[in-house]
């Protein structure tokens, strides 16, 4: 595999996120609340199968958007691109300049790659399974910290609204025993800064596999941890809840989720 060729790829794809003119026009909404999709989102995702299925035909591809050669959750037992081609759409749309685009590689379900691009202030994050994660051709590892060693952050939409109040629960609890909290709009991007070790722990209540599969990888290539709330593998064919973190900050995580749970007996619905 030319992991070198993937990267090269994904860096360009990058760079029509930064050189992209947005118009009115170029803005649809998707279902649910505050949920949108520009032309850039499907341009880059049709480059990025059309490229990557040069270098890896035998491939399938897993995208947000609904392009050509996109098979989704059908084909994840042999090799398979799962593609955000924008993570932070509505970051994107206002020129936030948090967005990245996420490209990891999985093999009969289990990811064995990640490539994560913010094409603003040009950081590649990436990670091959076995050979450690890396932020510009640099090794990262994370220290094992606690919460209260350094800054939680966390993600949510309005259009995965379910569970909304109890979330920002546990996001008053997380602020009141870690440095800061902070919320930057694209999970991708935000994993991999745990990954690098800017944040402690970040946590999301219901997440798509290509939100964070090259994240994923990239954080246990660190030495941190990736699962769902309550502890379970992470799904690539199914959203899920997400919690990613240095090992001693998701325990003190989960363990204050569960207590949270207990005391509103809705642990079955946040699991979902």
């Amino acid at each position: 595999m030319d992991y070198k060729a993937v990267e090269e790829i994904v860096r360009r794809a990058g760079r029509m996120i930064k050189e992209a003119y947005l118009s009115s026009d170029s803005v649809q909404h998707k279902e649910g609340d505050a949920n949108f999709v520009t032309s850039y989102d499907v341009a880059i995702q049709k480059f990025l199968i059309d490229e990557l299925h040069g270098i890896v035909p035998e491939a399938a591809f897993f995208g947000e958007e609904e392009t050509e050669g996109n098979t989704r959750e059908k084909e994840l037992d042999g090799l398979c691109f799962l593609i955000d081609p924008i993570d932070g759409t509505t970051n994107f749309m206002f020129r936030y300049n948090y967005s990245c685009v996420s490209v990891g590689l999985a093999y009969a379900r289990k990811m064995i790659a990640g490539f994560v691009y913010n094409p603003y202030v040009d950081e590649m994050f990436t990670a091959v399974r076995g050979e450690g994660a890396y932020l510009n051709g640099n090794r990262i590892h994370m220290p094992d910290s606690t919460l209260e060693d350094g800054i939680a952050s966390f993600g949510c939409a309005r259009y995965n609204d379910p569970n909304t109040d109890l979330l920002f629960r546990v996001v008053q609890e997380m602020f009141n025993r870690s440095l800061a909290v902070r919320c930057g709009g694209s999970a991708a991007l935000d994993l991999c800064r745990v990954a690098a070790g800017a944040s402690v722990v970040y946590l999301e209540m219901k997440l798509n596999p290509y939100d964070y599969a090259a994240a994923s990888i990239i954080i246990e290539e660190a030495g941190g941890v990736i699962t769902q709330i309550d502890g379970s593998k992470i799904t690539l064919d199914q959203p899920c809840s997400i919690l990613g973190a240095a090992p001693k900050a998701a325990g003190e995580v989960r363990d204050m989720i569960e207590c949270i749970y207990s005391s509103t007996d809705d642990e079955e619905k946040l699991r979902r």
